[in-house]
């Protein structure tokens, strides 16, 4: 019944597009509210069964863009298992974007960008605080809000050194050892993100 109920909801927001909501800064409610087209479909198809929650229904409102722009950027900096920063006001961040090294201040136009292995700095007045992330992204808001996400992220003052120098060392071996493709991406891998951890030392 559920897989019919789906199906039905499905083919009804294909025939709608007026439904559809841009995933927008702008757009997100002041309050959070329920998806009021998504459960009258759902009550249709399915009416003793109580209608899901869906992703508007758990979105957190986000404050409009001012009309001038702040002193301060706000910064949400996350890993899969915590929160790094939650809602810090900065002066400005870097991040290791794939096309380069981008600076955010406040009023930055919204923008998506993928991370590379690199270092992303945190800036409050002169003090700057440094980590080095994997991969991941960030989301930079049109009101002066970002949020960086990462797979893996650690203070640059807690690598060690001798074991990065190591563990570049031990890669560079087996990327020239290697004998499949698959062993050549994986040792290439480990070569790129400790040759990126090198620099962040050394930088």
């Amino acid at each position: 019944m559920l897989r019919h109920a789906a199906r039905r909801l499905a083919s009804r927001a294909a025939a709608a597009p007026t439904a559809r909501r841009a995933l927008a800064t702008a757009e997100v409610p002041a309050e959070a509210a329920e998806d009021s087209t998504f459960v009258e479909a759902w009550k249709k198809v399915a009416p003793n069964l109580e209608a899901p929650k869906t992703p508007i229904s758990l979105m957190q409102p986000r404050p409009p863009t001012p009309a001038s722009i702040p002193t301060k950027l706000t910064v949400n900096f996350v890993l899969p298992y915590k929160s790094e920063i939650a809602n810090k006001e900065v002066d400005m961040v870097i991040v290791p974007a794939t096309t380069g090294q981008m600076g955010v201040l406040p009023g930055h136009v919204a923008t998506i960008a993928e991370l590379k292995p690199g270092v992303l700095s945190v800036h409050e007045g002169n003090d700057v605080t440094k980590y080095f992330v994997s991969s991941g992204f960030a989301f930079v808001h049109a009101n002066s809000i970002a949020d960086i996400v990462a797979v893996e992220a650690v203070p640059v003052d807690q690598i060690d050194p001798a074991l990065v120098q190591k563990g570049l060392a031990d890669f560079t071996a087996k990327l020239g050892s290697a004998s499949t493709d698959l062993e050549k991406a994986e040792a290439q891998i480990g070569v790129d993100v400790h040759s990126a951890l090198n620099a962040a030392l050394t930088g």
